[in-house]
């Protein structure tokens, strides 16, 4: 095993580990399942995308979400399980523009409006245009970036929430001032989270021997030593 190869094994290793440490800690309760809460890790996991790539953040997530499971128990609540395909796809989203992610929010209205109690609280559907709005502000905006990449989660929990448990029309509705405090939260989380790692990372990569080829660091967020006088 070469250098590099271990030492991307070794970070993706920790980066798991603090992610999993993230899991322990508790954000919000997830209406509609007693049982379910935010952690986090809503915050940490979309971030993995914006450093590793799609590839590697989706496998690294995953592999946080298997951790989990291991220590706490596989779950057995549909709920619990269905948790870890939205975060899945925040992670794409976060990653890299790509149009092809659009499809995300787009078909997850659709099915919302498939449903008998979907097309009744049709309009709850409509935040999830904001990852197609955000999509033309991604590389300018880190906060339009997380804001699409939160949405983009909301949108793939909500299409398998409303089918996988019904839930009433009234109660869609009922969250529809909920949301958008719920999701601002989680952008700032996510955008704080990524400037705070990315400038660990830049320093890191400055005061150590550690190079970390394999990690995008954005200059804008990253750790500028002083020019001598």
């Amino acid at each position: 095993m070469n250098k590099d190869t271990r030492q991307k094994f070794f970070f993706i290793l920790i980066f798991s580990i603090i992610g999993f440490g993230a899991m322990q800690i508790p954000f919000s309760q997830l209406v509609g399942a007693s049982n379910v809460k935010f952690n986090l890790f809503d915050f940490y996991g979309p971030i993995a995308g914006g450093f590793l790539g799609s590839a590697f953040g989706l496998v690294t997530v995953a592999f946080m979400q298997l951790l989990g499971w291991a220590f706490k128990g596989f779950p057995t609540e549909t709920a619990q399980l269905i948790r870890l395909l939205p975060m899945l796809f925040a992670v794409l989203y976060f990653a890299k523009p790509s149009k092809w992610t659009l499809l995300v929010p787009a078909g997850a209205m659709i099915s919302f409006w498939a449903h008998p109690e979907g097309r009744q609280a049709w309009y709850f559907a409509l935040y999830w245009l904001i990852p197609m709005i955000a999509y033309f502000f991604h590389k300018k905006f880190l906060f339009a970036r997380a804001l699409g990449s939160t949405f983009t989660a909301h949108s793939v929990g909500g299409a398998l929430w409303i089918w996988t448990f019904n839930m009433k029309a009234s109660l869609w509705l009922s969250l529809i001032p909920v949301v958008w405090k719920e999701r601002v939260l989680m952008a700032l989380g996510i955008m704080l989270t990524y400037m705070a790692f990315n400038y660990l990372m830049s320093v890191l990569r400055e005061k150590t021997s550690i190079r970390l080829p394999f990690v995008t660091i954005h200059p804008k967020y990253a750790f500028s030593p002083r020019t001598p006088q």
